[in-house]
């Protein structure tokens, strides 16, 4: 089938891209490239635009008639920006989306894919949470998020427009064929700093050890993107045993299985074959002590679960660092 992925462009829609092709799917990408690489939608039928664009968007859909299904996982994703620039988070996130949305339930789709966030939980709701915990997001990136879900459910109550919302934990990795992976030249995440300080032979920073945690540092989901590729597809494929008789859904998407930072880096260090040096630093604005993912709907209702584990993730992040500049030559001097 035909499937609309916004955001297709960047590491986590371009790897959802890849699972739809190897699955049989023909993906159609909506990406404004502000993020995004055009060398991950090249011989992809390819839209470069503004998902807040309504008229674009119906020109998608004038173009690609039998489109039903959309995987949206175009937004912006950084928590310390959003803290400094919350006015362009709600208004690309929250605004564009509303947008994009109603020109989607207008023109005939019926399957809409969100790319959520388990950072919607409430800090100190328990590390092993399930979709009903409490709620309560705690940057301006987690609360676009947690908005959007709100819209979506009643967006989908009186229109003809289904929506299912994955939450997702923390991704880590590329795709194992390493067609796409990471490619921000100063990474934000644990991992993509990771990989980048022991490429350069920096310290890593421990970006806040004083968490109610056995080693002070923050807990996390570590994903492998490939698994959550998977999921997308096992929704797109499955729509209505996911939605299990409701119009709107939230389902997590993680390993079950709880990882500190400190572990993460303890890890690394044991894939990658050398120590880590590491330095104790403040925690950044917007951050939580975190959890892991309890996945029982998603095995019920998707008939998924995670496959890779973190060591995989570390394996393909370190692989495609080293053929990063392969596929994207301008940062070639980066890589170096």
């Amino acid at each position: 089938m035909e499937v609309l992925v916004t955001g297709g462009a960047g590491y986590i829609g371009s790897t959802v891209v890849s699972a739809l092709l190897d699955a049989g799917h023909r993906p159609v990408v909506l990406d404004d490239l502000s993020s995004g690489r055009a060398e991950f939608v090249r011989d992809l039928p390819f839209h470069r635009g503004d998902i807040g664009d309504r008229a674009l968007v119906q020109r998608i859909l004038d173009a690609h008639p039998d489109l039903r299904s959309v995987v949206h996982c175009a937004a912006r994703v950084v928590v310390p920006e959003s803290v400094a620039d919350p006015v362009g988070y709600y208004r690309t996130n929250v605004v564009g989306t509303l947008e994009m949305v109603a020109a989607l339930a207008d023109g005939g789709v019926t399957d809409l894919v969100f790319s959520s966030s388990a950072s919607v939980y409430a800090p100190g709701a328990g590390l092993g949470l399930d979709e009903s915990a409490p709620l309560a997001p705690s940057s301006p990136y987690a609360r676009t998020k947690a908005m959007m879900e709100t819209i979506l459910a009643d967006v989908s109550a009186v229109s003809g427009l289904r929506t299912l919302a994955l939450r997702y934990f923390n991704p880590v990795g590329a795709d194992p064929a390493l067609r796409t992976g990471p490619h921000q030249p100063v990474p934000q995440h644990a991992l993509g700093r990771l990989v980048e300080c022991s490429r350069r032979g920096e310290p890593f920073e421990l970006t806040g050890v004083d968490y109610p945690t056995p080693d002070g540092t923050g807990i996390r989901d570590y994903v492998h993107v490939w698994d959550l590729a998977r999921a997308h597809v096992a929704a797109i494929e499955g729509f209505d045993r996911a939605l299990d008789g409701r119009r709107h859904q939230v389902i997590n998407l993680g390993t079950g299985r709880g990882t500190s930072v400190r572990e993460l880096v303890d890890t690394f260090a044991a894939v990658a074959h050398r120590p880590v040096r590491v330095v104790a630093a403040p925690r950044r604005d917007g951050d939580a002590v975190g959890g892991y993912a309890r996945c029982e709907r998603a095995a019920e209702l998707l008939d998924w679960k995670a496959e890779l584990d973190l060591a995989a993730g570390i394996r393909d992040a370190l692989a495609w660092s080293s053929r990063r500049a392969e596929v994207l030559p301008d940062l070639a001097a980066v890589d170096r």
